[in-house]
């Protein structure tokens, strides 16, 4: 067995499973769940039309191996859509790449990118990544032979990463940086001035930049979310060096099923990726790739799903505020909220169970299941940043999400 096995941690809803173990919620109230971020809005309609027509296609449906590269179709469709989006002008052929989905792209581009043999004396390279975080990150790393390393967010600063905080050895063994802009699960968005930073970082130490931008289509405000591309293009960087951007139409058109996203960025990245995936087997089924073409071309619909959650948070957030420290994020559709005092006992500042118990607590009496920060965070330099905070995928009805709102506030006040 591959002994970097061993090195991972059990993903954050198997610890909410044990977490939950024995606890009978109240029969009084049907469940609610506000624990896992998956889109429930209905797929569009016109989507599930395309990929049925798809099948149908005598040239191409399931009778024949799709190429890993992608269907110029899907490429032309995905630069169409960055041209929109960023105003930004990408060959298809050399710095766009069809992935199954951003999750697999994020594990599969670290496999590539870190050198596990690249320091003479032994040392480990570093993968950076922030602190809370997506957990294929640390994956990621670990099962390229790297080390993470945890960068905090700073609550003062509407949860940004404090790339500051890591030291120059840590940067100096750095292969690859992860960042998640908006961010899972606090819903910030990188501004220009932080990518200026991180760049000067890459281009003095050398280290590749995986950009995870699913949430870029669900926001708040009247501009949309700043992405690495266009970052990198405003800053004069318009080879994208060191740089690759992921996306995904899973919560952008609500199709998590079908497994679908891109890639962009440095073509000297995309090759190389592209060898890799060849090998791995990772060519997305051509049904797919028509039905992901018709997504991208399209913004109606995101434009509806983007009102939607506008409509829930607008609803929801105002609630949760009169009893949490809660606000509306950047974009996303997290809640980042921190759990009140009384639930850490006597000595709040060194309780470490505040979240979980909230969790358990709320689940036991209340049937409303929400994710503890704390699960989604790490232990590093003395402080897991997720702690004392929950996270709540607003995710479902608007009425459902309203319903557990007025449970939590509940729950709360009689604490």
């Amino acid at each position: 067995m591959n002994p970097l096995l061993t090195r991972l941690q059990p993903y954050p809803f198997e610890r909410l499973r044990q977490l939950f173990a024995g606890v009978q919620p109240n029969p009084a109230y049907r469940p609610i769940s506000l624990g896992i971020g998956e889109p429930r809005h209905p797929t569009p309609a016109f989507l599930k039309d395309r990929l049925c027509q798809a099948i149908q296609s005598p040239y191409g449906g399931l009778a024949t191996y799709p190429a890993t590269a992608g269907t110029p179709e899907l490429k032309q469709a995905c630069a169409a859509w960055l041209r929109h989006r960023y105003g930004l002008s990408l060959d298809p052929g050399t710095q766009i790449l069809p992935v199954n989905g951003s999750r697999e792209a994020l594990f599969a581009l670290a496999q590539v990118v870190v050198d596990p043999r690249a320091f003479a004396t032994g040392a480990e390279p570093v993968v950076v990544c922030p602190n809370p975080f997506y957990q294929i990150y640390e994956g990621a790393a670990y099962l390229s032979g790297a080390q993470p390393w945890f960068a905090p967010s700073d609550p003062a600063r509407n949860f940004a990463t404090d790339w500051s905080s890591v030291p120059p050895e840590v940067w100096a063994r750095t292969q690859l940086v992860y960042t998640c802009s908006p961010g899972n699960p606090t819903g910030a968005v990188m501004p220009l001035e932080e990518w200026a930073q991180l760049f000067a970082l890459s281009d003095r130490y050398g280290f590749v930049i995986a950009s995870d931008e699913c949430y870029s289509e669900i926001y708040f405000r009247d501009e949309p979310p700043l992405g690495a591309l266009q970052a990198a293009h405003a800053l004069g960087r318009t080879d994208f060096r060191r740089l690759i951007s992921l996306t995904s139409l899973s919560k952008r058109s609500n199709v998590p099923g079908l497994r679908s996203g891109f890639v962009a960025g440095d073509a000297e990245l995309i090759r190389p990726f592209l060898l890799y995936r060849t090998y791995h087997g990772s060519a997305m089924s051509t049904t797919v790739q028509a039905a992901s073409a018709t997504a991208w071309l399209d913004e109606a619909h995101v434009r509806d799903n983007r009102q939607q959650y506008r409509a829930k948070f607008a609803a929801v957030t105002p609630l949760l505020a009169e009893v949490m420290d809660v606000r509306l994020p950047d974009a996303g559709f997290y809640l980042w909220a921190g759990v009140p005092t009384r639930f850490g006992g006597l000595d709040h500042s060194h309780h470490p169970e505040r979240d979980t118990l909230f969790a358990r607590e709320l689940y036991a009496q209340y049937n409303v299941t929400v994710l503890p920060g704390s699960y989604l965070a790490r232990e590093a330099q003395g402080h897991n940043p997720g702690r004392h905070r929950v996270r709540m995928a607003l995710v479902a009805e608007t009425s459902e999400c309203v319903e557990a709102a007025h449970r939590i506030t509940r729950f709360i006040q009689s604490a």
